[in-house]
């Protein structure tokens, strides 16, 4: 989108906004490409996602005289930072640490990967081998307290858009999420709240299910509640063992989380209350 102008708005719905939008756009000389919008009727909110050929000479007067046509209160961004940076936090688990990393390797992420933080070394050497910074954070010895204000000095320098929680497996504390609000993004296998503690796949192998699935979300302080980005599933049988549920999971939670990731970098999500607006 180098010679393009993406705006991003949400608002009260009113009769003539798409008119008022188009008609502002105009004015500054941009050609729309392509204008997704939608409309909760049963919350009376009015979203829309706007590519226009051309680059936006008076960035602030657009952003003023969009806001000047809209009902009061509406939330507009207009050409966010186009190369996101992201750091992945992680366990031990690499499934979606691997599938994050080589698709930055190979330049189809469409971030920066700036740093991978783990309160575990087992993911140092892999990670390190692509010449990604990796920092240990040991949560051994430590209250939530210190062990996420060590992760925030660690975080600080490089300044992340986004956290990805790649299977990180900590529950992060309300006051460390309100440092990125709207802006940690985690994956877990969507068994949840049927099968929650240790050992979900286990149990699930043992109730029967046919279906298993993941779910990407953005975090908030309620736990495996937030918005979702997206969500996918695939269909088990009888004949699946523990190790084969576990293994199809595994796949199902990295493609949901490379779709979500996606989603975000490009500005295809809103974020509205507890629910998300994507733009596919």
């Amino acid at each position: 989108m180098t010679n393009q102008t993406l705006i991003l708005i949400q608002c009260r719905d009113a009769v003539g906004l798409v008119a008022r939008i188009a008609n502002t756009v105009a004015n500054h000389r941009l050609n729309i490409v392509t204008m997704r919008e939608y409309v909760d009727e049963a919350a009376g909110r009015f979203y829309v996602r706007v590519v226009c050929a051309g680059k936006a000479e008076q960035h602030d007067r657009l952003i003023s005289e969009l806001d000047a046509a809209l009902p009061e209160g509406a939330t507009i961004v207009v050409n966010p930072p186009q190369q996101k940076r992201l750091a992945v936090l992680v366990t031990k688990e690499y499934h979606c640490l691997g599938d994050i990393i080589v698709r930055y390797f190979f330049k189809t992420l469409g971030a920066e990967l700036c740093c991978v933080v783990g309160n575990h070394e087992d993911l140092r050497a892999f990670t390190e081998r692509f010449d990604i910074p990796f920092h240990y954070v040991s949560h051994a010895g430590m209250s939530t307290e210190a062990f996420e204000s060590e992760i925030a000095r660690v975080l600080a320098p490089y300044k992340p858009d986004y956290l990805v929680l790649a299977k990180f497996m900590r529950i992060l504390s309300p006051a460390f999420v309100s440092q990125y609000p709207g802006r940690i993004i985690n994956i877990h296998h969507s068994f949840l709240p049927a099968f929650v503690g240790a050992n979900p796949y286990k149990q699930a192998h043992a109730r029967g299910v046919k279906l298993i699935g993941a779910t990407a979300h953005f975090v908030t302080n309620d736990l495996d509640e937030g918005p979702i980005i997206a969500q996918d599933i695939k269909p088990v049988n009888h004949t699946f063992t523990v190790k084969d549920m576990v293994r199809a999971g595994k796949e199902v939670e990295k493609s949901v989380l490379s779709k979500a990731l996606s989603l975000v970098i490009e500005d295809r999500v809103i974020i509205s209350g507890n629910r998300t607006v994507v733009f596919e």
